[in-house]
Protein backbone atom coordinates (compact mmCIF):
# COMPACT_ATOMS: atom_id res chain seq x y z
CA UNK A 1 0.00 0.00 0.00
CA UNK A 2 2.65 2.22 0.57
CA UNK A 3 5.43 1.34 -1.83
CA UNK A 4 3.58 2.83 -4.94
CA UNK A 5 1.88 5.71 -6.00
CA UNK A 6 -1.93 5.60 -5.64
CA UNK A 7 -4.10 8.48 -6.63
CA UNK A 8 -4.86 10.96 -9.22
CA UNK A 9 -2.54 11.76 -11.77
CA UNK A 10 -0.28 14.49 -11.07
CA UNK A 11 -0.63 15.66 -14.86
CA UNK A 12 -3.93 16.88 -14.62
CA UNK A 13 -3.58 19.25 -11.44
CA UNK A 14 -2.71 23.22 -10.70
CA UNK A 15 1.14 23.64 -9.03
CA UNK A 16 1.09 26.41 -6.44
CA UNK A 17 2.99 28.95 -7.51
CA UNK A 18 2.67 31.80 -5.07
CA UNK A 19 -0.31 33.60 -6.53
CA UNK A 20 -3.33 34.77 -5.91
CA UNK A 21 -6.47 33.57 -7.56
CA UNK A 22 -9.37 35.86 -5.03
CA UNK A 23 -12.53 33.35 -5.98
CA UNK A 24 -10.96 31.54 -8.86
CA UNK A 25 -12.84 28.08 -9.99
CA UNK A 26 -10.00 25.39 -10.02
CA UNK A 27 -11.11 21.92 -10.06
CA UNK A 28 -7.65 20.16 -8.81
CA UNK A 29 -4.35 21.69 -7.66
CA UNK A 30 -1.26 20.07 -5.57
CA UNK A 31 0.35 21.79 -2.95
CA UNK A 32 4.29 20.83 -2.09
CA UNK A 33 7.16 21.34 0.00
CA UNK A 34 9.94 19.13 0.38
CA UNK A 35 9.09 15.52 0.61
CA UNK A 36 5.53 15.90 1.28
CA UNK A 37 2.54 16.77 -1.13
CA UNK A 38 -1.32 17.42 -0.70
CA UNK A 39 -3.96 16.45 -3.41
CA UNK A 40 -6.77 19.59 -2.96
CA UNK A 41 -9.98 19.12 -5.60
CA UNK A 42 -12.01 22.20 -4.27
CA UNK A 43 -14.87 21.24 -6.67
CA UNK A 44 -15.15 18.06 -4.96
CA UNK A 45 -16.64 19.48 -1.77
CA UNK A 46 -13.42 21.29 -0.82
CA UNK A 47 -11.81 18.25 -0.11
CA UNK A 48 -8.31 16.58 0.00
CA UNK A 49 -7.16 13.82 -2.82
CA UNK A 50 -3.90 13.03 -1.25
CA UNK A 51 -1.21 13.35 1.72
CA UNK A 52 1.63 11.88 0.65
CA UNK A 53 5.84 11.21 1.54
CA UNK A 54 7.14 10.76 -2.23
CA UNK A 55 10.29 8.56 -2.50
CA UNK A 56 13.37 9.80 -3.61
CA UNK A 57 15.71 7.25 -4.80
CA UNK A 58 15.35 4.15 -3.05
CA UNK A 59 13.12 5.64 -0.57
CA UNK A 60 9.84 4.34 -0.77
CA UNK A 61 6.48 6.70 -1.04
CA UNK A 62 3.68 7.00 1.98
CA UNK A 63 0.42 7.61 1.66
CA UNK A 64 -0.21 8.73 5.01
CA UNK A 65 -4.46 9.72 3.76
CA UNK A 66 -6.14 6.70 2.16
CA UNK A 67 -5.90 8.36 -1.18
CA UNK A 68 -8.74 8.97 -3.54
CA UNK A 69 -9.54 6.74 -6.66
CA UNK A 70 -7.46 6.64 -9.76
CA UNK A 71 -8.45 9.10 -12.65
CA UNK A 72 -9.24 5.66 -14.71
CA UNK A 73 -12.25 5.52 -12.64
CA UNK A 74 -15.13 8.31 -12.63
CA UNK A 75 -14.70 11.17 -10.59
CA UNK A 76 -15.67 10.27 -7.03
CA UNK A 77 -17.42 11.94 -4.28
CA UNK A 78 -15.82 13.25 -1.44
CA UNK A 79 -16.53 10.36 0.48
CA UNK A 80 -13.95 8.60 -1.75
CA UNK A 81 -11.31 11.19 -1.44
CA UNK A 82 -8.51 11.34 1.11
CA UNK A 83 -10.37 14.00 3.73
CA UNK A 84 -13.59 16.75 3.49
CA UNK A 85 -14.65 18.95 5.79
CA UNK A 86 -16.96 19.33 7.98
CA UNK A 87 -19.49 22.23 7.89
CA UNK A 88 -21.72 23.60 9.51
CA UNK A 89 -21.57 20.32 11.64
CA UNK A 90 -20.40 16.91 12.54
CA UNK A 91 -22.08 14.20 11.64
CA UNK A 92 -25.57 13.44 11.86
CA UNK A 93 -29.09 14.67 12.55
CA UNK A 94 -32.19 12.29 13.20
CA UNK A 95 -34.45 12.67 10.54
CA UNK A 96 -32.64 16.10 9.40
CA UNK A 97 -35.03 17.77 11.46
CA UNK A 98 -34.33 20.13 14.93
CA UNK A 99 -35.77 22.47 16.63
CA UNK A 100 -33.62 26.06 17.61
CA UNK A 101 -34.50 29.85 18.54
CA UNK A 102 -38.13 29.12 17.02
CA UNK A 103 -37.79 27.37 14.07
CA UNK A 104 -38.56 23.98 12.86
CA UNK A 105 -35.49 23.26 10.42
CA UNK A 106 -35.90 20.74 8.24
CA UNK A 107 -32.91 19.64 5.96
CA UNK A 108 -33.68 17.43 2.43
CA UNK A 109 -33.25 14.02 3.56
CA UNK A 110 -33.47 11.13 1.09
CA UNK A 111 -33.22 7.09 1.32
CA UNK A 112 -29.95 6.62 1.49
CA UNK A 113 -28.88 9.68 3.70
CA UNK A 114 -32.10 9.90 6.02
CA UNK A 115 -30.34 11.59 8.41
CA UNK A 116 -28.31 14.81 6.41
CA UNK A 117 -24.92 13.01 6.92
CA UNK A 118 -21.83 15.41 7.44
CA UNK A 119 -24.00 19.21 6.66
CA UNK A 120 -23.29 21.16 3.14
CA UNK A 121 -19.36 21.18 2.92
CA UNK A 122 -18.40 18.12 1.58
CA UNK A 123 -21.47 18.20 -0.95
CA UNK A 124 -20.96 21.58 -2.50
CA UNK A 125 -18.40 23.42 -4.71
CA UNK A 126 -15.42 25.55 -2.50
CA UNK A 127 -13.49 28.45 -5.21
CA UNK A 128 -9.85 28.58 -4.31
CA UNK A 129 -9.07 32.15 -2.78
CA UNK A 130 -4.98 31.95 -2.50
CA UNK A 131 -2.62 29.74 -3.65
CA UNK A 132 1.02 29.46 -3.15
CA UNK A 133 3.71 26.24 -3.46
CA UNK A 134 2.92 25.15 0.00
CA UNK A 135 -0.39 26.60 0.89
CA UNK A 136 -3.51 27.20 -0.23
CA UNK A 137 -6.85 28.98 0.50
CA UNK A 138 -10.31 27.37 -0.03
CA UNK A 139 -13.62 29.28 0.45
CA UNK A 140 -17.86 28.14 0.68
CA UNK A 141 -20.13 30.70 0.92
CA UNK A 142 -23.73 29.15 1.99
CA UNK A 143 -27.03 30.99 1.41
CA UNK A 144 -29.95 30.42 3.00
CA UNK A 145 -31.95 27.17 1.82
CA UNK A 146 -33.60 24.92 4.34
CA UNK A 147 -31.13 25.67 6.24
CA UNK A 148 -32.46 29.01 7.54
CA UNK A 149 -28.96 30.80 8.25
CA UNK A 150 -25.90 31.95 5.68
CA UNK A 151 -22.83 31.14 6.58
CA UNK A 152 -19.09 31.29 5.34
CA UNK A 153 -16.40 28.74 6.02
CA UNK A 154 -12.48 28.92 5.24
CA UNK A 155 -9.77 26.49 4.55
CA UNK A 156 -6.54 27.13 4.95
CA UNK A 157 -4.63 23.92 3.75
CA UNK A 158 -0.30 24.50 4.44
CA UNK A 159 2.46 21.96 4.63
CA UNK A 160 4.93 22.67 7.58
CA UNK A 161 8.23 20.77 7.74
CA UNK A 162 6.62 17.47 5.74
CA UNK A 163 3.34 18.43 8.19
CA UNK A 164 0.08 19.19 6.95
CA UNK A 165 -2.14 21.54 7.86
CA UNK A 166 -5.83 22.13 7.43
CA UNK A 167 -7.37 25.47 9.71
CA UNK A 168 -11.19 25.53 9.44
CA UNK A 169 -13.26 28.82 9.72
CA UNK A 170 -16.96 28.84 10.27
CA UNK A 171 -18.41 32.40 10.36
CA UNK A 172 -22.44 32.83 10.85
CA UNK A 173 -23.14 35.82 8.03
CA UNK A 174 -27.04 35.52 9.09
CA UNK A 175 -28.57 38.36 11.22
CA UNK A 176 -29.22 35.27 13.61
CA UNK A 177 -27.44 33.12 16.24
CA UNK A 178 -26.82 29.77 13.81
CA UNK A 179 -26.16 26.60 15.98
CA UNK A 180 -23.01 25.24 14.39
CA UNK A 181 -20.56 22.89 14.45
CA UNK A 182 -17.04 22.01 12.44
CA UNK A 183 -14.62 19.35 12.15
CA UNK A 184 -12.59 17.29 9.50
CA UNK A 185 -13.30 13.57 8.32
CA UNK A 186 -9.97 11.90 7.44
CA UNK A 187 -9.31 8.70 6.16
CA UNK A 188 -6.59 6.50 7.10
CA UNK A 189 -4.96 3.19 4.90
CA UNK A 190 -5.65 0.07 7.20
CA UNK A 191 -3.14 -2.53 7.93
CA UNK A 192 -3.78 -5.57 9.99
CA UNK A 193 -1.52 -4.43 13.12
CA UNK A 194 -2.58 -0.74 12.62
CA UNK A 195 -3.74 1.20 15.59
CA UNK A 196 -5.11 4.23 17.53
CA UNK A 197 -3.86 5.81 20.79
CA UNK A 198 -5.25 8.72 22.05
CA UNK A 199 -7.07 9.73 25.65
CA UNK A 200 -10.86 10.22 25.92
CA UNK A 201 -13.30 10.26 28.55
CA UNK A 202 -16.45 8.62 27.65
CA UNK A 203 -18.37 7.45 24.67
CA UNK A 204 -21.72 7.53 23.09
CA UNK A 205 -23.35 4.08 22.19
CA UNK A 206 -25.68 4.04 19.42
CA UNK A 207 -28.97 2.85 18.04
CA UNK A 208 -29.66 0.81 14.48
CA UNK A 209 -29.27 4.64 12.69
CA UNK A 210 -25.93 5.11 14.51
CA UNK A 211 -27.13 7.99 16.22
CA UNK A 212 -26.90 8.66 20.38
CA UNK A 213 -28.88 6.94 22.79
CA UNK A 214 -26.44 6.84 25.78
CA UNK A 215 -23.75 8.09 26.93
CA UNK A 216 -21.20 5.80 28.52
CA UNK A 217 -18.03 7.05 30.96
CA UNK A 218 -14.82 5.79 30.00
CA UNK A 219 -12.48 5.80 32.88
CA UNK A 220 -9.08 5.15 32.37
CA UNK A 221 -8.03 8.25 30.00
CA UNK A 222 -5.41 6.65 27.98
CA UNK A 223 -6.67 4.12 25.19
CA UNK A 224 -5.57 1.76 22.35
CA UNK A 225 -7.53 0.57 19.83
CA UNK A 226 -6.49 -2.58 17.41
CA UNK A 227 -8.40 -1.28 14.59
CA UNK A 228 -8.86 -4.49 12.77
CA UNK A 229 -10.11 -6.17 16.03
CA UNK A 230 -12.69 -3.57 16.63
CA UNK A 231 -15.97 -2.20 14.81
CA UNK A 232 -16.59 1.24 15.50
CA UNK A 233 -18.81 3.64 14.87
CA UNK A 234 -18.98 6.11 17.65
CA UNK A 235 -18.30 9.76 18.88
CA UNK A 236 -15.76 9.73 21.80
CA UNK A 237 -16.26 12.70 24.56
CA UNK A 238 -13.71 14.86 26.77
CA UNK A 239 -10.26 13.94 24.03
CA UNK A 240 -7.62 14.85 24.71
CA UNK A 241 -6.89 16.35 21.20
CA UNK A 242 -4.36 14.32 20.51
CA UNK A 243 -4.25 11.21 18.61
CA UNK A 244 -1.47 8.53 17.34
CA UNK A 245 -2.33 6.12 14.85
CA UNK A 246 0.47 3.58 14.30
CA UNK A 247 1.34 1.18 11.90
CA UNK A 248 4.40 -1.15 13.14
CA UNK A 249 4.67 -3.22 10.63
CA UNK A 250 5.49 -0.28 8.40
CA UNK A 251 7.70 1.09 11.29
CA UNK A 252 5.55 4.08 10.68
CA UNK A 253 3.29 6.58 12.86
CA UNK A 254 1.40 10.08 12.33
CA UNK A 255 0.23 11.85 15.28
CA UNK A 256 -3.08 14.26 14.82
CA UNK A 257 -2.68 17.42 17.39
CA UNK A 258 -6.03 19.04 17.34
CA UNK A 259 -7.16 22.77 18.51
CA UNK A 260 -10.36 23.70 20.65
CA UNK A 261 -13.27 23.47 20.34
CA UNK A 262 -12.48 20.16 18.67
CA UNK A 263 -13.18 18.36 22.06
CA UNK A 264 -14.74 15.24 20.34
CA UNK A 265 -13.41 12.28 18.44
CA UNK A 266 -15.38 10.41 15.94
CA UNK A 267 -13.60 6.72 14.77
CA UNK A 268 -14.83 4.46 12.65
CA UNK A 269 -13.42 1.04 11.64
CA UNK A 270 -15.22 -0.57 9.64
CA UNK A 271 -14.61 -4.36 8.96
CA UNK A 272 -13.20 -5.67 5.75
CA UNK A 273 -12.24 -2.46 4.55
CA UNK A 274 -9.22 -0.73 3.22
CA UNK A 275 -9.39 2.30 5.62
CA UNK A 276 -10.80 3.57 8.64
CA UNK A 277 -10.92 7.33 10.05
CA UNK A 278 -10.33 9.34 12.56
CA UNK A 279 -11.93 12.29 12.63
CA UNK A 280 -11.38 15.55 15.29
CA UNK A 281 -14.71 17.11 15.48
CA UNK A 282 -16.52 19.81 17.89
CA UNK A 283 -19.69 18.00 18.68
CA UNK A 284 -21.56 14.91 19.73
CA UNK A 285 -23.39 13.54 16.77
CA UNK A 286 -27.16 14.65 16.82
CA UNK A 287 -26.06 17.66 18.76
CA UNK A 288 -28.35 19.86 18.51
CA UNK A 289 -31.41 17.63 19.07
CA UNK A 290 -29.54 16.11 22.29
CA UNK A 291 -29.21 19.97 23.22
CA UNK A 292 -32.76 20.83 22.87
CA UNK A 293 -33.66 17.83 25.29
CA UNK A 294 -31.42 19.31 27.88
CA UNK A 295 -28.48 16.92 27.56
CA UNK A 296 -25.16 18.83 28.53
CA UNK A 297 -21.60 18.71 26.95
CA UNK A 298 -22.80 18.06 23.03
CA UNK A 299 -19.99 20.65 21.89
CA UNK A 300 -22.83 22.18 20.21
CA UNK A 301 -21.49 26.11 19.07
CA UNK A 302 -24.07 29.12 18.88
CA UNK A 303 -22.37 31.54 16.39
CA UNK A 304 -23.40 35.01 16.99
CA UNK A 305 -24.11 36.99 13.72
CA UNK A 306 -21.01 37.59 12.13
CA UNK A 307 -18.81 35.82 14.84
CA UNK A 308 -16.63 33.10 13.46
CA UNK A 309 -15.07 29.67 15.29
CA UNK A 310 -11.77 28.14 13.95
CA UNK A 311 -9.43 25.45 14.99
CA UNK A 312 -6.60 23.82 13.04
CA UNK A 313 -5.69 19.85 12.80
CA UNK A 314 -2.42 19.43 12.74
CA UNK A 315 -0.91 15.60 10.71
CA UNK A 316 2.75 15.29 11.31
CA UNK A 317 4.05 12.02 10.17
CA UNK A 318 6.95 9.69 11.63
CA UNK A 319 8.65 7.04 10.11
CA UNK A 320 10.97 4.16 11.83
CA UNK A 321 14.30 5.89 10.08
CA UNK A 322 13.84 9.12 12.13
CA UNK A 323 12.86 10.08 15.37
CA UNK A 324 11.63 13.46 14.28
CA UNK A 325 8.27 14.79 12.61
Amino acid sequence: MYNTIIGWSHRTWSKGTDTGLSGASVSKMEIRQGRASVGISPENGGSLAWFRWEGRGRDRTIDWLRPAPSEARPAPDAGAMACFPLVPYSNRIRGGRFAYGGRQVRLPVAAADPNFEHGHGWRRPWTTEHLERSRAVLRYRHEVDAWPWSYEAEQEIALDDDALIVRLTLRNLSAEPMPAGLGLHPHFPASPAARIETAVGGMWETDADVLPVRHADLPGGQRTIEVAAAELDNVFTGWSRHARIVWPERGLSLDIEAEAPLDFLVLYTPQAESFFCCEPVSNATDAFNLASQGVRGTGLLVLEPGAARAAAVRFVPRAAETSQP
